[in-house]
């Protein structure tokens, strides 16, 4: 053994009755420390109870946290004029390109593609980017053959092209668009709920219906010190209600997401529960799936993601509970050698997922080191 590293041995960190870790950047705090000979079990012979083997490879620093299943670009849809509701899609339907989200006094409002929202009547002779988005969804839809999908001008072809889509849904065949004809959505749309009963008269400006994209994402929360644990484009991985895993990646950070105690500590993973006083303040993070379709999962579902974090290749580890807290301070491990002990004290880097970068003390990957019995 070696003379005389210590002339006591030091305590086995025993997870937090032990020793409180603050990982940041890498780096590590002790919080607590624990008695000096209260930690180590020895078996008769001077052995460790059990041994644990040293590591060469990849570690993460990532962490876990708590989110919620759900669906993209959430919004409202308003009525464009008076009216009496007299139809509207069903709650948890998907709404496609040409399909019908309501009726007002038994007039369709059916969904178009385009960012721009239907903000005017279209006929012949207007121009904008609204034009444009009209006519790329005749196109689209068959209606609009030898258009030319990205002039923003409504042209003597794009007045046939809206007859024959009248005709098809016969409707008037007027060769214009009235404004609450149709109403512009990004993509497909699912209906999340109605936000108005048949025979109301939503009006101008008042929700008909809250609807949201049809492709999952989940948002999670972060305390905001804890913000940069999470960028956009990191790779994640998502435990979905039925227990299957799925990938993606980070889309969005940012935006205040309130208090824990105004939340009641919902959605994030290092809420207390609300109620406690705990004024952290909360950023909002949302997660894009690579294969979105496969999803499966009941809307606001509970699942955890597990964000990557920094990665360090072809360091050496232990288990955290392999640490010894020295006498007079630092931090070792005990190395099992030919049926003996010594300590040896070691730099320590980054923790991940249970373990622990460590440097010095000539450790070699494979060499085993005593961890405590629990």
């Amino acid at each position: 053994m070696r003379s005389g590293l210590m002339a006591r041995r030091g305590a086995w960190l025993l997870g937090s009755l032990a020793v409180v870790l603050a990982v940041s950047g890498g780096g590590y705090a002790v919080l607590d420390r624990p008695a000096q000979d209260g930690g180590r079990q020895q078996r008769g012979d001077g052995l460790p109870p059990e041994t644990a083997p040293v590591r060469r490879g990849d570690l993460s620093s990532g962490i876990q946290v708590d989110g919620t299943l759900g669906y993209a670009q959430e919004r409202k849809l308003s009525a464009p004029g008076p009216g009496v509701l007299t139809w509207v899609a069903a709650e948890g339907s998907a709404v496609e390109r040409d399909g019908r989200l309501y009726e007002i006094n038994g007039k369709p409002v059916r969904l178009m593609y385009g960012a721009t929202p239907m903000y005017r009547p279209l006929k012949a002779g207007d121009k904008g980017e609204d034009v444009k988005q009209l006519k790329r969804n005749l196109v689209a839809l068959g209606f609009g053959t030898g258009l030319d999908a990205e002039d923003g001008t409504f042209t003597a072809g794009t007045t046939a092209a809206v007859k024959r889509w009248q005709k098809a849904h016969k409707a008037p065949e007027t060769g214009e668009v009235a404004k609450e004809d149709i109403a512009f959505a990004s993509g497909p749309q699912r209906v999340k709920r109605s936000d108005s009963a048949l025979g109301d008269e939503p009006g101008p400006g008042k929700p008909v219906l809250t609807v949201t994209g049809t492709e999952r994402i989940v948002r999670f929360q972060l305390e905001a010190a804890k913000a940069g644990a999470a960028k956009t484009g990191d790779q994640v991985t998502v435990r979905l209600p039925d227990g299957t895993g799925a990938t993606g990646k980070i889309d969005a950070v940012g935006g205040t997401a309130g208090t824990d105690d105004q939340n009641g500590g919902s959605g994030g993973g290092s809420g207390s529960g609300g109620g406690g006083g705990d004024k952290k303040a909360k950023v909002e993070v949302g997660v894009v799936f690579d294969r979105p379709g496969d999803v499966k999962g009941p809307d606001q579902s509970p699942v955890s993601v597990s964000l990557t974090g920094e990665t360090r290749t072809g360091v050496l580890s232990v288990p955290v509970n392999a640490l010894l807290a020295l006498p007079g301070g630092g931090f070792g491990v005990q190395v099992v050698e030919n049926g003996r002990a010594r300590d040896v004290r070691v730099e320590l880097g980054m923790f991940g997922n249970g373990r622990v970068e460590v440097t010095g003390g000539d450790l070699k990957d494979g060499m085993r080191v005593g961890v405590p019995k629990i």
